[in-house]
């Protein structure tokens, strides 16, 4: 009987998040790039780029641009998408016709840093929201399918293209703080979407394994799993072999020295390795306490 309830709650967060993906674009974009003629990559670029060569509302130029990958997208993603993406994209237009913003700075730094931050924060919520606001992912993922390159390849060439033509056309300077944006822009949708926090998976290797499991668990309050495998096959002895547990655990990123230092001090030879997770949700997560 929750489910319907846990549904409309979902919703409500996607709408909300896109909302204010929406307006974090707007503001990137009235505040900071078009009243000093800089560009982003993707899409977003190249409507920048039309509205200031030629002078086109910059509001209907995204939506205008915006519609051949979003129908795109209804094939190569699905129509539910496409639609939360059009919806997406002619609020975005409609913020950018109505609402006024504010002239940051004129500072070309600053332009090129923070207005990139926004649209960073802007297109990264949308994603999280479910749709987009730049089409030139669905372009890349209609291209891959056609050829041999990777998606980032795909992106990249594109943007190249973008700012060529912004360099001759406007100048180098530009054209180069620009991309400055862009980079500002892409690592701030890698943090968005990657989420707040960061987490490593961790695995371990050793003879004293018993040992490890319990410490990790009562003292640094980590949910474990087991892999069952072999350790030894060395190049002297390769035939001596003996079964090993597998020690498999996920930590915040502040806590892997305080896990290597705790495995060293109970095993100095076992084998620990580590890679990142993007983002994890359930299990045994331990979650910040904070004082009141």
């Amino acid at each position: 009987m929750t489910q319907p309830g846990l549904k409309i709650e979902e919703v409500l967060k996607d709408v909300v998040t896109v909302i204010i993906g929406i307006l974090f674009c707007g503001f990137a974009l009235k505040g900071f790039l078009v009243p000093n003629s800089f560009f982003d990559g993707g899409v977003t670029g190249i409507s920048l780029l039309l509205h200031e060569l030629y002078h086109f509302n910059i509001a209907y130029v995204i939506i205008i641009a915006n519609i051949p990958f979003i129908i795109m997208g209804m094939f190569q993603v699905n129509k539910s998408f496409a639609l939360k993406t059009l919806a997406c994209v002619i609020g975005l237009g409609l913020c950018l016709q109505f609402i006024e913003y504010p002239v940051i700075t004129q500072d070309k730094l600053l332009v090129s840093i923070f207005g990139g931050v926004f649209m960073g924060l802007g297109v990264g919520l949308s994603i999280r929201g479910g749709c987009a606001l730049d089409g030139i992912e669905i372009l890349a993922l209609y291209t891959l399918k056609r050829s041999s390159f990777t998606i980032s390849e795909i992106i990249l060439g594109i943007n190249i293209i973008i700012f060529l033509v912004a360099a001759v056309e406007l100048g180098l300077p530009t054209a180069l703080y620009s991309i400055l944006t862009y980079y500002t822009a892409s690592r701030t949708i890698t943090f968005v979407i990657d989420g707040l926090e960061e987490y490593t998976a961790v695995n371990i290797i050793s003879g004293q394994s018993e040992i490890i499991k319990e410490r990790l668990v009562m003292e640094l309050g980590r949910g474990i799993t087991i892999y069952k495998g072999e350790r030894g096959f060395m190049k002297e002895s390769f035939d001596v072999h003996q079964p090993v547990d597998i020690i498999f655990t996920v930590v915040t990123r502040l806590e892997v020295r305080r896990l290597k230092n705790l495995v060293h001090s109970i095993d100095p030879k076992a084998f620990v390795f580590t890679n990142s997770i993007k983002e994890a949700a359930g299990g045994v997560l331990k979650k910040k306490v904070r004082d009141h």
